[in-house]
């Protein structure tokens, strides 16, 4: 944004969240290579909170500007794609050489890919993610690591398992699949009493058993997608308007930024 001076500048407060996640996200991979795979999935999980504050703080400070959005999509793919492909790959992907480290880099592509479509594609329903969110499924990746890391199980036992995983995940992420986007939930409206209940009863769960809570939440979130998927193609339920077209299907079909006219650009 232009200051009043013909220089310009950066906001930083927005900005410290988006480098504390950064931070983070390089801390899970220089663990990973230390073998500390228990600090490392704390490191990805603590760079989503740090994204999940960063937007936040921009919009109810009124500092979002194009520089932190194109900040934030680079240190995502450092936290949610680079991150959790090579703490998986460390611990689990090595012992199978070339495929291994394929599948890990099909991983961080498909995160490139996702944010690359997220920033340049309006969407039609706010309530849903076209895709799997990437720092979803950088949680699923750390979670996995961080449970049976916990339970003493080898990950390079795992390594067919790992596999599938990466793929599965990096396909999901740049599906037409809608996931929930929670942003429909109204956080400043009341709410009954027994609602703050829920809320209690989750993080006394996660500080209860970190890895096998969060493992939970985030394998089910996963299967939400295609559940919500299902629904609307069968008719089972009343799912909301969710629009899945298959043209939505072609990157070469969405529109960027640069083609579209300065007033329908979508500047976050």
């Amino acid at each position: 944004m232009a200051l009043t001076s013909s220089r310009k500048g950066v906001y930083i407060l927005p900005n410290l969240f988006t480098t504390a996640g950064l931070f983070f996200g390089f801390y899970a991979i220089v663990q990973a290579t230390k073998g500390q795979f228990e600090h490392a999935a704390i490191g990805i999980f603590i760079a989503m909170i740090m994204d999940g504050l960063d937007g936040r703080v921009a919009r109810m400070t009124n500092t979002a500007s194009e520089f932190g959005k194109e900040y934030d999509s680079l240190a995502d793919v450092i936290a949610f794609g680079l991150a959790p492909a090579l703490v998986i790959y460390e611990w689990s992907l090595l012992v199978s050489g070339k495929f291994g480290w394929l599948c890990a880099f099909f991983y961080v592509a498909m995160t490139a890919l996702r944010l690359a479509r997220f920033n340049t594609q309006d969407s039609k329903d706010k309530r849903y993610f076209q895709g799997m969110p990437c720092p979803a499924a950088a949680a699923c990746v750390a979670a996995w690591v961080w449970t049976f890391y916990s339970f003493g199980i080898s990950g390079r036992s795992l390594d067919i398992a790992s596999l599938v995983l990466m793929l599965i995940l990096g396909s999901v992420m740049v599906s037409n699949i809608p996931f929930k986007s929670f942003k429909d939930l109204d956080l400043k409206g009341r709410v009954p009493f027994v609602a703050l209940i829920f809320p209690v009863i989750v993080l006394v769960a996660i500080s209860f058993d970190p890895p096998r809570v969060l493992f939970a939440i985030f394998f089910l979130y996963l299967v939400s997608g295609p559940a919500v998927w299902i629904m609307h193609r069968t008719g089972w339920g009343a799912v909301a308007a969710v629009d899945i077209e298959e043209d939505d299907l072609e990157f070469d079909a969405l529109e960027t930024d640069a083609d579209k006219p300065a007033d329908q650009q979508n500047l976050h």
